[in-house]
């Protein structure tokens, strides 16, 4: 584990996955971060890299040859490396090996940097090719925050805001946990979403091409909250385990496939294409309450 802080804000993290497990506001001695209870769900911000989400029959196809990846791909379950480390920073990364050239045919460089400042942590991720071939990935986060996070208070006490007012579906996800051909409504003519349980019960909420590149996380009974930016992912998970205390808000460069997939790598939806020597960024930030 590796820890970074600053006079507000203290993060853990874990090398396996490059894993947020906790993230404390001092002042009042709160992790902000679910407790990863294994009966429930044993993760607390796992990465999603290279792929997101499920792959029709976990097979992709790429230059005619098959391959299988899990759900939300290899990056969570590795060890990465430490690059480097200050007091409110760290960096890490994970490269292409022998292994992950057995399921995903590509040299890579993919580096996830935590920074505090102030009451903020910003998380970001750089993908870099360093081949002469083409690199596709998809990259997304899955950070679980700790609901209710105020004594006296419950999980309906709280909501979610976005920044603009919302007219969204949600696409479902099929048994597969594949991404269905037909929305269903969620969002209309709303900037909030009050927060229940049973918004959960068929899988995570699902969300396209929003407007909005904030949502906070508020309550009427405790100024104890978070506002979380994520400007540059075309997509948006929000999710918890069944009748779990907390929600997830995962922002997404990728998506699932699709129930009427091709399989084929270069056609998925929300696939990243880097040319030789190309370098993608994308970042999120979590600002406690």
């Amino acid at each position: 584990m590796f820890t970074i802080e600053n006079n507000q804000l203290k993060a853990v993290i874990n090398a396996k996955g490059a894993e947020l497990t906790q993230l404390i506001l001092k002042e009042h001695q709160l992790d902000y971060m679910w407790g990863g209870d294994p009966a429930i769900w044993g993760k607390h911000s796992p990465v999603l890299f290279p792929i997101v989400g499920t792959l029709k029959n976990n097979t992709y196809y790429y230059n005619g040859q098959a391959y299988q990846l899990p759900r939300h791909g290899f990056a969570r379950d590795k060890q990465f490396a430490v690059e480097s480390q200050s007091a409110d920073t760290i960096t890490f990364l994970l490269r292409n090996d022998a292994e992950t050239a057995t399921v995903y045919p590509f040299a890579f460089e993919f580096r996830i940097r935590y920074t505090l400042v102030d009451n903020s942590l910003a998380v970001a991720y750089e993908v870099v090719n360093p081949d002469k071939e083409d690199l596709y990935f998809s990259v997304g986060a899955h950070p679980a925050f700790k609901i209710p996070l105020a004594p006296g208070t419950e999980y309906t006490d709280y909501y979610l805001q976005f920044n603009q007012v919302e007219t969204t579906p949600r696409w479902p996800i099929s048994p597969d946990g594949l991404i269905e051909q037909t929305p269903l409504p969620l969002l209309q003519n709303t900037n909030r979403l009050n927060l229940t349980k049973d918004l959960f019960q068929k899988d995570a909420l699902v969300l396209k091409g929003m407007p909005s590149t904030i949502v906070t996380l508020g309550s009427g009974k405790t100024p104890r909250g978070f506002r979380f930016d994520y400007p540059g992912f075309p997509f948006l998970g929000i999710w918890a385990a069944k009748n779990a205390d907390f929600v997830c808000i995962e922002p997404w460069c990728g998506i699932a496939d699709s129930v009427a997939t091709t399989q084929q790598l270069q056609e998925k939806e929300g696939i990243n294409k880097l040319v030789a020597g190309e370098t993608f960024t994308r970042s999120w930030t979590v600002s406690l309450l």
